[in-house]
């Protein structure tokens, strides 16, 4: 069951439709960890594109849904309500599997390292268990 729905997440992050990638929060310890999901669909709108006949999610667009991910981990702090996460880094970015419309990514980020304002977290998306993403990033809490 989710702890957070899209209304709630919209309570905590400025992402909106048509970028808002993530559908529900599962975990979540504030600045320390979050598993959220994101249940893809043909209807998705970047399917349409990438690749006509043999849609494929963009690992890019994955790493944004773990970096949304950790911007509600980020911005779940009482000290950082308000506040935007922006991309500050990516490192060991690795696309591991091809996902497709229908499956559900599971996005879990944790937190490594803090340092006043800026946030390193570790993601790792995976569909029924298996690795399809993970990386390193690096988020700026700003006003």
């Amino acid at each position: 069951m989710a702890c957070l729905n899209r209304e709630q997440i919209m309570e905590v992050i400025p992402h909106r439709d048509p970028f808002l990638l993530i559908d529900e929060v599962e975990e979540l310890e504030p600045g320390v960890r979050a598993v959220a999901k994101k249940h893809l669909s043909e209807d998705d709108y970047w399917f349409k594109g990438h690749f006509p006949g043999a849609p494929v999610q963009p690992g890019v667009l994955t790493i944004e849904m773990l970096a949304q991910t950790g911007a509600v981990c980020a911005l779940s702090l009482e000290e950082n309500k308000g506040k935007t996460a922006f991309f500050g880094g990516i490192d060991k970015a690795k696309f591991r599997r091809m996902v497709k419309p229908g499956e559900t990514l599971t996005l879990s980020v944790e937190f490594i390292k803090t340092r006043g304002n800026v946030v390193v977290g570790k993601g790792v998306a995976t569909v029924d268990g298996e690795k399809a993403v993970s990386c390193e990033f690096t988020c700026i809490i700003g006003g």
